[in-house]
């Protein structure tokens, strides 16, 4: 039953040595166009937002570098790291459910979905930290900056561990069908732009001179 619907799929290719398994058809574009759309249409916005920072830095450089110094570069790695590994198990998650290792690809976008309560609970932990040391959004433009930023960013991060959640409750399902494959690829390519969007923030906030 399982090979009859994934054989179904008129975008799959048969993978060597594995009957029940499939890949996506070279040259066709992951997941849904609509999440396309959306995350072109968020990366521009957040070009925008970035080179205001960008701008606003040229102009109170010092200011924006001191402020800099006393972020904690300790949280913003851990956040990197946690948000890397994630988009690493996400991917193996899906590429296991593709070939039909149904229980391993669910442990996998499981541990993605760790990894981003994770993040939660750190970025917590830094807000915490940087409002008890007077570091609010009224404190400086690089601050008000900051939390405007990352508490953005913090949203599309919730947003993306409901859309784990609806992959997770996918890969249990004993048959996938064709819009299942494709919901499971639209939700790794927006947590995908959570992660390339935490990695511009962590490059402009905490490294940038």
């Amino acid at each position: 039953m399982m090979m009859n619907a994934w054989a179904a799929d008129p975008f799959a290719a048969k993978l060597p040595g594995a009957p029940g398994g499939r890949l996506r058809k070279p040259g066709r574009v992951p997941g849904e166009i609509g999440i396309w759309v959306f995350i072109f249409g968020d990366l521009l916005i957040f070009a925008l937002f970035f080179g205001v920072f960008v701008y606003e830095r040229s102009r109170s450089a010092e200011l924006f570098e001191q402020a800099r110094e006393s972020m904690s570069l300790t949280f913003g790695a851990a956040n990197t790291l946690l948000l890397l590994t994630g988009s690493m198990f996400v991917v193996r998650g899906v590429t296991s459910l593709r070939h039909g290792a149904s229980r391993s690809g669910s442990r996998m976008i499981l541990v993605t979905l760790l990894c981003g309560a994770a993040f939660v609970v750190d970025k917590c932990l830094e807000y915490s930290s940087a409002i008890e040391a007077g570091h609010t959004p009224s404190a400086n433009s690089f601050y008000m900056y900051y939390f405007v930023f990352t508490g953005i960013h913090l949203l599309h991060l919730l947003i993306g561990m409901v859309a784990l959640v609806m992959m997770y409750r996918i890969s249990g399902k004993p048959v996938l069908e064709d819009g299942d494959l494709r919901n499971l690829e639209a939700g790794a390519c927006y947590w995908h732009l959570i992660d390339l969007l935490w990695i511009v923030l962590f490059a402009l906030l905490y490294l940038m001179r």
